[in-house]
């Protein structure tokens, strides 16, 4: 039973653990709610970094998640700028801070996401060399954008996942020059497989984006600290005033790894397992967002979704776990991103090689369309782009795993709702 005289700890102060706070308040939980996050800006959504924040169409304080009264007002202890560095499971504590604070825990929540990869190659300790992760790479990385744009600048980017395009965009937009480098066939080979990677290397080079696919970084070439070129693996040069590193990232398992929870293999993504409730080995601590790896029952494959809604719906469903409630956390993956005129939403999970086939319905070539992957006339995914109002269906036809047929799916006048037989 849970009571007022109960501590609940939360580590990371991302999304997810800020809607953790949030969500126990408004379930009524009256114990103690920590809330520990290691940057010194009060919790933040990270889409607006590489879209609207990036290129100021939006206003910095837009990108909280709450007003940094909330916190207080709604009880909750905010530390910022410290770093948990233990948990002792067998106590129950957690020590953070420069003075080695510990407190004690009756649940904990795990919610400490991820970072970016590393480029491992000579010349990435170059004052031009990027990440974008954070509130403060991004503040950095707009006022390096406008200096490219106005000295017609050029900008690498290692990676052509999303992060690596929305970046694309934003620089293209600024008037800088960029290059991409992929070690895929295809942008977002991995996530859309061929088919639809290739309709966002088009968009790309209409903007005119430069790509070289099936090559990766190599060396960083510098001079009195400063970037000069960066070099490829076919024995490329290419001219760089600055490079952004935009190769994925990692769930921050150390701490959880320290304290003897159990990991997912790398191969299926790494972070924290967990299971539907997102509990993890210990019954008494559970993650959520970037870091967490579940079993999705839905498509029967553990996997880790490091998007926003993941954060947004994962938070409040561990804490709800957390109160003793009975939900199962099966959200359809569903992410979106905004590159140049297209704005797409993504919902479901078909990355290449588990799908069949790619049913478009409506005008790809006028990047108004929805695409489906179908496997065995089940719906896998969807992508709507330029064209709204339906993920709700989507969502709803993924889920039923009823089987379509694929004529009528791509008859853009056949109602998506009438479409499971």
């Amino acid at each position: 039973m849970v009571d007022a005289d109960q501590t609940f700890v939360i580590v990371g102060g991302g999304l997810a653990g800020a809607k953790a706070a949030e969500t126990l308040r408004a379930e009524g939980f009256t114990g103690r709610v920590i809330l520990i996050c290691d940057e010194r800006d009060h919790p933040y959504e990270r889409p607006p970094l590489s879209k609207g924040y990036l290129l100021g169409k939006e206003e910095r304080d837009s990108v909280f998640v709450h007003e940094p009264a909330w916190y207080a007002a709604n009880d909750i202890e905010l530390h910022l700028g410290q770093t948990v560095d233990a948990i002792d499971r067998t106590a129950k504590t957690v020590r953070f801070g420069e003075d080695g604070t510990v407190v004690r825990y009756d649940k904990l929540l795990l919610a400490t996401g991820a970072e970016p990869r590393r480029l491992d190659i000579p010349g990435t300790g170059l004052a031009g060399v990027h990440h974008l992760r954070r509130l403060a790479h991004a503040e950095r990385l707009k006022h390096v954008l406008t200096n490219l744009g106005r000295d017609n600048g050029h900008l690498v980017i290692a990676g052509a996942g999303w992060i690596g395009l929305e970046v694309a965009a934003a620089a293209r937009e600024y008037g800088a020059e960029v290059t991409v480098i992929h070690r895929g066939p295809t942008p977002l080979h991995s996530v859309l497989g061929p088919e639809l990677g290739q309709l966002f290397a088009d968009l790309h080079r209409d903007h005119g984006v430069r790509f070289q696919f099936g090559t990766r970084l190599t060396e960083i070439v510098g001079q009195d600290g400063m970037v000069l070129a960066a070099r490829t693996d076919d024995g490329e040069e290419h001219p760089a005033h600055d490079v952004l590193a935009a190769i994925g990232a990692a769930p921050r398992v150390a701490l959880a790894e320290a304290a003897g929870l159990e990991i997912a293999d790398r191969a299926q993504g790494g972070g924290v397992v967990v299971d539907e409730r997102l509990r993890t080995s210990d019954p008494d601590i559970y993650a959520a967002g970037d870091v967490a790896s579940f079993h999705h029952t839905l498509f029967e494959t553990s996997m880790r979704v490091e998007h926003w809604a993941n954060a947004l719906n994962g938070g409040p469903a561990a804490a709800r776990c957390m109160l003793g409630r009975d939900v199962t956390y099966d959200r359809v993956p569903y992410f979106f991103s905004d590159q140049y005129d297209l704005g797409m939403e993504y919902s479901g999970w078909a990355p290449p090689g588990t799908y069949d086939q790619v049913v478009i319905r409506g005008d790809a070539s006028r990047r108004e369309f929805i695409a489906f992957w179908v496997k065995e006339d089940r719906v896998l995914a969807g992508m709507n782009v330029n064209v709204w109002d339906v993920t709700d269906k989507i969502q709803q036809l993924i889920r039923s795993k009823a089987r379509v047929n694929t004529e009528t799916l791509a008859d853009p006048h056949a109602p998506l709702d009438g479409l499971a037989s």
